[in-house]
């Protein structure tokens, strides 16, 4: 047998019980004793068992071999690349999902403009149940989120004591951003990569985004916002009202602790269902059925 020959589906752990992504940087990622490993700067040396690992976010200074990156896409296993301390999400390996089921029906949602309205007023719904969203465009919700989620930064602000004067940051120049700015960046760019790593194993497609429209990865945009106010969000406020110096590890900790206490990888492949009205296991149609079987 081949090494690392595509195993069945059956046998690959789903999204919903993989681990949290492993950030790694400085290092070279590589094949060995039909095995993954990660050798760091150090030398010191780490099996990963890629096949139960929800992604593996890859910082500066790491290398990979081609062995490597067939082992993560045959376990579908989703490889993401960040800028230094996580602050920018710069790209992700797309896996090879078993089926096109799902991609046809994300395109097919994302192609009728009433079906894309109603998946961008339910992913708003989810966010904020108590508002009335029916009657609003996309446009309306758009400018209904910004108001919404700068008020969240403010008052997460004011529970932790953290000086809060707005989103501004300048990509290309990160050092003129204040603490909180980096660590936001820091949060959301490791959410990015989860939210990436889940929507590419369901077979989702990024590019196809409801309510955000630009860029490459809409979509993971539009799953990120769905639970940054209980992961990225307060995760960043607390890193710096703890450590206003942190490097961006202290916020990362923070983040897989609030991912995994809010189980965020068990909700996200049961919200996506419930956003495209399939059914979690199958995830063809409501009831289950693959399109084949629609008249």
């Amino acid at each position: 047998m081949p090494l690392f020959e595509r195993p069945p589906l059956e046998t690959l752990a789903p999204a919903k019980d993989r681990w949290t992504p492993l950030y790694l940087e400085h290092g070279r990622l590589e094949v060995d004793d039909s095995s993954v490993k990660w050798i760091g700067a150090d030398r010191l040396l780490c099996r990963i068992p890629v096949a139960t690992v929800s992604a593996l976010i890859l910082g500066p200074g790491t290398t990979v071999t081609h062995a490597a990156i067939k082992a993560c896409a045959e376990s579908n296993t989703p490889v993401c690349w960040t800028g230094e301390d996580s602050l920018r999400f710069y790209a992700f390996g797309l896996t090879p999902n078993h089926t096109n089921d799902m991609p046809r029906l994300h395109a097919e949602a994302w192609a009728d403009k009433r079906r894309r309205t109603q998946i961008a007023r339910a992913m708003f719904k989810m966010r904020f149940p108590d508002l009335e969203v029916e009657s609003k465009s996309v446009k309306e919700l758009r400018g209904m989120e910004g108001l919404r989620v700068r008020t969240l930064y403010a008052q997460f602000g004011l529970q932790h004591g953290v000086t809060w004067k707005g989103r501004n940051y300048n990509p290309s120049n990160w050092e003129i951003a204040d603490g909180i700015n980096k660590a936001l960046s820091t949060a959301n760019a490791s959410l990015y990569a989860l939210c990436a790593a889940v929507i590419c194993s369901l077979g989702y497609v990024p590019a196809l985004g409801f309510v955000h429209d630009a860029g490459t990865l809409p979509f993971v945009y539009d799953v990120a916002d769905l639970y940054k106010h209980l992961t990225s969000i307060p995760a960043a406020f607390l890193a710096v009202r703890q450590d206003p110096k942190d490097d961006g590890e202290l916020v990362r900790r923070l983040l897989k602790q609030g991912v995994e206490e809010e189980h965020i990888l068990q909700r996200m492949p049961k919200d996506l269902a419930a956003l495209f009205q399939t059914t979690e296991a199958a995830p063809f149609l409501a009831g289950g059925r693959p399109p084949s079987a629609i008249a």
